[in-house]
């Protein structure tokens, strides 16, 4: 690479691995800014899910908002789901696809 092209922009840079857990709550220990940058989905049990709060792909679980319910600190109320968690890239996905 010569020292005249521009550098690679953000949208072009590879994706980051997925974490075996990542949480969309930047209060979290397991939130990942860069991962969430892009278009991160998630089928649980062969089905696509749009409001998954977390996931943890080892031990098999989505934690899913209830609706507006709030706990008193204001995060959303959520439930978990255990089974088969497979995350990927919405982005990636649609490239392979086409």
């Amino acid at each position: 690479m010569s020292e005249d092209t521009p550098a690679a922009t953000t949208d072009d840079a590879p994706y980051p691995q997925l974490p075996d857990r990542l949480c969309v709550n930047p209060k979290s220990p397991h939130h990942d800014e860069a991962v969430l940058s892009r278009d991160v989905g998630i089928r649980f049990n062969g089905e696509e899910k749009n409001n998954v709060e977390e996931y943890c792909v080892s031990e098999g679980w989505i934690r899913v908002a209830l609706g507006n319910k709030v706990d008193r600190n204001g995060d959303p109320l959520t439930m978990k789901f255990k089974g088969v968690v497979e995350p990927y890239y919405r982005d990636e996905a649609d490239a392979e696809s086409t």
